[in-house]
């Protein structure tokens, strides 16, 4: 059961509650935002962070908490993620806006922020009849670099956003950082991970100027407005952001990009994919956009891709372990016994491409 009433109704219930709707009425109160009994709805295709539609009279509103423990160093940060999103505010970054931080884990048994709710679509498995011909398509596409590159303009020092992340040595730290997680997240012995941990630091490159970096930036992770032409009106899923190399986020949003011919060779590749359809630009049409609007050159793309799908790998291990331990409930994790193989061999065939 995801939802109770009191936290005493959780006391006979295998896997904790996710929403606890007692306190969470008294939190909304406190806050100003609507009255009376909240009605929640599970929205999104997260499967680390867990986002929830929330209803009472008055409001609707967003509420983002972390899955049920035990989390991985670290990992699932929403009251960093809401610090981030408060301070973009006043910045051109299409981002929802925080209403309330819950840092009182009295509430929900963990810290979670509540936001504003946009109204939309997320392309993650279908295009609304109005944003599906060759050429809102491509227009969609456009949007998703532009608002990339919106991002990457920031002057994040002056946002406030200093200590965020260091601005140097982003890519030793990625690194650094996601084999410990690796050591941590791991269910088995996979020697093309470790291979592959090697190869990028025998091979890192040097980074440009360090920006505000998303971390998942993909087309599933944006929500394009009801109308035409087609406009991206809010970035999501925040959670990997930092300061740091502005190339991971296009060397992630490229490799997770499926062009019409792809074979299905990973878990971003499915058959179904809706960039597949005519309009949609190619993963050479993303990298000269990027360049063009952002001024910046995109080089050494090999070895970003190669990074972006060995941290997914990495990341969703993890998942794959909080599923065997059954903690969660999440049967989409059981995909991950092949799918984090399969991310790890494709990283290694971009590496040495």
């Amino acid at each position: 059961m995801d939802v109770v009433d009191r936290l005493e109704d959780a006391a006979g219930l295998e896997l904790a509650p996710l929403v606890v709707r007692e306190p969470l009425e008294a939190f909304l109160d406190e806050h100003g935002i609507g009255e009376g009994r909240v009605e929640v709805e599970r929205i999104g295709e997260g499967h680390s962070n867990i986002t929830f539609l929330v209803r009472r009279d008055g409001a609707r509103v967003v509420l983002r908490r972390p899955p049920r423990p035990p989390l991985p160093p670290s990992a699932h940060d929403v009251l960093r993620e809401a610090r981030l999103l408060r301070a973009l505010e006043g910045t051109p970054v299409r981002a929802p806006r925080v209403l309330a931080v819950g840092d009182d884990e009295a509430v929900l048994g963990v810290p979670f922020y509540v936001m504003e709710e946009v109204r939309g679509s997320v392309l993650a498995s279908s295009i609304p009849e109005q944003l599906d011909t060759p050429a809102e398509r491509r227009r969609t596409s456009e949007e998703l670099v532009d608002a990339l590159a919106e991002l990457h303009r920031v002057d994040w020092r002056a946002c406030g956003l200093e200590g965020y992340g260091k601005p140097t040595g982003y890519l030793e730290r990625q690194l650094r950082r996601f084999s410990g997680l690796w050591e941590h997240n791991k269910t088995r012995e996979l020697d093309v991970v470790e291979e592959l941990g090697a190869w990028l630091r025998d091979n890192m490159p040097e980074s440009p100027e360090a920006t505000i970096v998303h971390g998942d930036y993909r087309l599933g992770n944006v929500m394009m407005g009801e109308s035409v032409p087609a406009e991206l009106v809010a970035i999501f899923d925040w959670e990997l952001s930092t300061i740091g190399d502005p190339l991971a986020d296009v060397g992630y949003l490229t490799v997770t990009w499926v062009e019409q011919e792809d074979p299905q060779d990973t878990m971003f590749a499915n058959l179904g994919a809706v960039t597949r359809r005519e309009g949609f630009l190619t993963r050479e049409g993303l990298i000269a956009r990027y360049e063009e609007r952002s001024g910046r050159s995109v080089a050494a793309l090999n070895w970003y891709q190669a990074l972006a799908l060995w941290k997914a790998a990495v990341f969703m291990e993890g998942n794959y372990k909080r599923f065997q331990a059954g903690s969660t409930d999440d049967e989409y994790l059981a995909l991950f016994d092949r799918g984090v193989p399969m991310l790890a061999e494709k990283a290694r065939e971009i590496a040495h491409a």
